[in-house]
């Protein structure tokens, strides 16, 4: 019995030694035969990230402004297919290109693969770039705190109001507050930080270093800064010198607010010194009013006839020292050409600003970016004027000063409509068929064909055209 065993023990030995000799041949044959892969010793690459938990991502609809443009605008994605500049109002509204571009490799979710289980496709779960307690909220004590909507000018985004005023600067917490924390609005300051420190600028002359003059201009105190030396969104359109530190308080509350840039290189142009403004034998000189076919503006008569030309000297020049009218130029006569009125390329305040594409909406062209916000009109002079030397941007016509110069304009062809809009007579036009200087930056498509007076008159002067799309009637 024990030479039984051990017979038995010693065959049991011999045939593991020849299971472990034959095992790599015998596996080498079953991976040449397909059956079972070779297993791989070198670390695998990282997979891609699997979409957000619970199945499908919520692309949303197409309803951003730039839907179907051929670019991911949806701020939620990150890749080669998405827009150079994203904002948080085109959240979940760009499906078309998102989907398109996510099928295609060129975009992915944004921290997918950091934390797939947190990721969200809904506007409360996009990162919020300003941390909440650091921002000063203010109270409500404004006209239209706790309407749902975000009324502080401060923010921008889906969830703001219609027309947001500096007065309600710091007065709509509540609703500020929980469109903030949802998503739907940003500081609008709020950007990335920079990868490496930007030179540093010389700090911009404060209100304290400014001799802001005083309110003696024709136009002080009408919500506008008047004065040529400053530019921005809230200067007047149009700029004479007859207005230098004339318009104190509209000026420094504009600065203040930060609508408006102080040059103080400024040089006031020679036009005035340098008009012949002829003599006074016209039989309407000396009654208030500018007579001379050269001029045009409110002091400026309704009715020129030829005959007047360079001879209502004294009304002319009191206009125009005034604010109230404009020297355009000479079409024939013996006084000599008046120097052509310069374009005003702005400054650069914006904070797209020498990025290399014009950012201001009174260009178009090949180097013009595809958004272009009113917030930035006057605000990247650097980059606009290179683009227009360059050939890659033009001015649009009704933005040039000679456009304007070319009026009056026969509106006869339009259907203005009414004058029923609760801004109506405030001397912008707010009617959304409309743009160019004359117009309100905000419009509302409830005010079409309900600003007829102000549209009008801004029609006529050559401020306002038409927008490329929109009728002449109703």
């Amino acid at each position: 019995m024990n030479a039984l065993t051990k017979l038995m023990g010693r065959a049991a030995i011999g045939l593991a030694v020849a299971t472990a000799l034959t095992a790599p041949a015998f596996a080498d044959k079953i991976s040449a035969e397909g059956k079972n892969p070779p297993i791989n010793t070198t670390a695998p690459e990282t997979p891609i990230a699997p979409p957000a938990p619970g199945g499908q991502i919520d692309f949303g609809d197409d309803t951003s402004q730039w839907a179907k443009d051929g670019e991911c605008d949806d701020p939620r994605f990150a890749g080669t297919g998405s827009a150079a500049e994203l904002l948080d109002a085109d959240i979940v509204k760009d499906a078309t290109d998102c989907r398109t571009a996510y099928e295609a490799g060129t975009v992915t979710l944004k921290d997918t693969a950091a934390a797939p289980a947190e990721t969200g496709t809904s506007p409360s779960d996009i990162a919020i770039a300003s941390p909440i307690d650091a921002i000063d909220w203010g109270d409500d004590t404004s006209e239209y705190a706790k309407d749902n909507e975000c009324d502080d000018p401060r923010f921008t985004g889906s969830a703001m109001g219609a027309e947001p005023l500096e007065s309600n600067m710091r007065k709509d917490a509540t609703d500020c507050r929980a469109a903030y924390e949802a998503g739907t609005i940003t500081l609008k300051d709020a950007a990335p930080a920079p990868t490496s420190i930007p030179p540093v600028a010389p700090p911009a002359p404060t209100a304290a270093d400014i001799e802001f003059g005083d309110d003696t201009g024709e136009w002080a105190k009408d919500g506008e800064c008047d004065d040529p030396r400053f530019a921005g969104t809230g200067a007047a359109d149009e700029l004479v010198d007859a207005d230098l530190l004339k318009d104190a308080t509209d000026c420094q509350t504009a600065l203040e607010a930060g609508t408006v840039t102080f040059n103080p290189d400024y040089q006031p142009s020679s036009t005035i010194a340098a008009i012949n403004y002829g003599d006074d034998t016209s039989e309407w000189a000396k009654d208030g009013e500018c007579d001379d076919p050269r001029f045009s503006g409110t002091g400026v008569a309704g009715e020129l006839v030829e005959a007047d030309r360079g001879h209502d000297a004294t009304d002319c020049r009191a206009a125009v020292e005034a604010g109230t009218a404009t020297y355009n130029g000479e079409t024939g006569g013996t006084t000599a050409p008046s120097t052509p009125v310069a374009f005003d390329y702005g400054t650069d305040f914006s904070k797209w600003a020498n990025d290399g594409e014009c950012d201001d909406l009174r260009f178009a062209g090949t180097a013009v970016d595809k958004k272009l916000l009113n917030e930035d009109l006057y605000g990247d002079a650097t980059d606009c004027r290179a683009a227009v030397d360059a050939g890659t941007a033009s001015i649009r016509p009704v933005y040039t000063p000679e456009y304007a110069g070319a009026g009056p304009y026969d509106s006869a062809g339009i259907d203005f409509g009414a004058n029923t809009s609760d801004y109506a007579d405030d001397q912008m036009c707010d009617d959304p068929r409309f743009e160019g200087p004359g117009a309100a930056s905000v419009v509302l498509e409830d005010d079409r064909l309900r600003d007829s007076v102000d549209c009008k008159a801004n029609f006529e002067a050559g401020k306002i055209v038409l927008k490329d799309g929109e009728t002449a009637g109703a």
